[in-house]
């Protein structure tokens, strides 16, 4: 569940990135990079985790989807947040620039 999660936010990301020319002004780009790499891990993961348990892989307890979907929630979230603060540090369109400078005068 946290590989679809993962994925699903990666290709979003990275179709927004893809089509709107603000979006890159706004480093969807990384938010897109980042999402693929957690999708690289659980793939790696879930790799790992057939080995082990072979087919029983296919068929987790309903506690196992549940934590598994809170997870993958959990790092989209953190995701958007790591983003949001880059995004809120570089300022692209100057925004907190422009309201320091109202603030100062």
């Amino acid at each position: 569940m946290t590989l679809l999660i993962a994925v699903l936010a990666a290709v979003t990301a990275t179709i927004i990135w893809y089509t709107c020319r603000s979006a890159r002004e706004l480093h969807i780009g990384t938010l897109a990079l980042m999402y693929w790499g957690a999708s690289l891990m659980w793939l790696i993961d879930a790799v790992n985790d057939y080995l082990k348990l072979h087919a029983a892989y296919f068929s987790p307890s309903a506690a196992d989807l549940r934590n598994d979907c809170f997870l993958g929630i959990s790092v989209v979230t953190l995701g958007l947040v790591i983003w949001l603060v880059i995004v809120l540090v570089r300022d692209p369109k100057h925004v907190i620039a422009e309201l320091l400078r109202h603030e100062e005068k």
